[in-house]
């Protein structure tokens, strides 16, 4: 049974353990938040393990960033590792923004790519040493809070920014390009489970409106992702109808030479 109970603390408090263990309570609404909200916490943190692999794999395959945009990319890194630190030094539960750990690294590294890729390999290695010098500054306790403060306040236009600005890459190019749909699904159904999470674990009303930001951005892309697919299985379907047409054509022709 102690065994149990050291287990079951770490997703509930000792109030929730005992009101499902030893009282048997198991409509308590407040504890059914709080244990659905650090299982949600806990899913999305071992997503994000993988969110943006689907992404990292399609550069490293085709060995281009063709369609996504590194300023886009950069404002996405900057919001992520902002957000990451703010939550870091305010002493949040790892829960509540774990996932942004794996995200910042995983995003820094398709910015590298893009670089690498782009043929600007000396500027792909000089940025790495510079991400990691600034997020050892933001996390060790070097600035001040009350500038990390400001800093998250910037979130959110930083965060649209980014986002919006891919999103008008994407419209310019008539296509999301390298964009991996995987990631950008998975990003979005994220980012609206953040909003919950959010409001239950922290109840900090920036990181609130943060995440619904976020999903609003996020949820542009995955339109979009929809919009192309469509538009491009149209294209595909009315190729075939008129490559089906001039066959039938060339048929008919060579039956009347006969």
């Amino acid at each position: 049974m102690e065994v149990l109970k050291k287990g079951a603390l770490f997703l509930m408090s000792e109030e929730c353990f005992d009101n499902y263990f030893e009282e048997h309570n198991y409509f308590d609404v407040a504890c059914f938040k709080a244990l659905l909200s650090k299982g949600l916490g806990l899913a999305i943190i071992a997503g994000s393990l993988l969110v943006k692999v689907p992404q990292v794999l399609k550069i490293f395959n085709n060995k281009s960033g063709e369609g996504i945009n590194l300023f886009s990319v950069l404002l996405d890194l900057t919001a992520i590792t902002v957000h990451m630190s703010y939550s870091y030094v305010s002493g949040f539960p790892f829960s509540a923004w774990g996932d942004n750990t794996f995200l910042a690294f995983q995003t820094a590294a398709i910015a590298a790519m893009v670089l690498f890729y782009g043929g600007a390999k000396a500027k792909s290695l000089i940025f790495c040493v510079i991400y990691g010098l600034l997020v050892y500054v933001l996390c060790s306790g070097l600035l001040p809070f009350k500038i990390l403060v400001t800093i998250q306040s910037l979130n959110i236009p930083i965060l649209l920014t980014g986002k919006l600005s891919q999103a008008v890459t994407n419209y310019k190019n008539g296509s999301t390009g390298q964009l991996s749909a995987a990631t950008a699904f998975l990003l979005f159904a994220g980012s609206l489970a953040r909003i919950f999470t959010s409001i239950q674990e922290t109840g900090d009303n920036m990181m609130i409106m943060t995440f619904c930001a976020s999903s609003f951005a996020n949820g542009v892309i995955v339109a979009q992702m929809l919009y192309y697919w469509n538009k491009s299985g149209t294209k595909s379907a009315g190729g075939a109808k008129k490559a089906a047409g001039k066959a039938a054509a060339k048929k008919t022709k060579s039956k009347k030479v006969d």
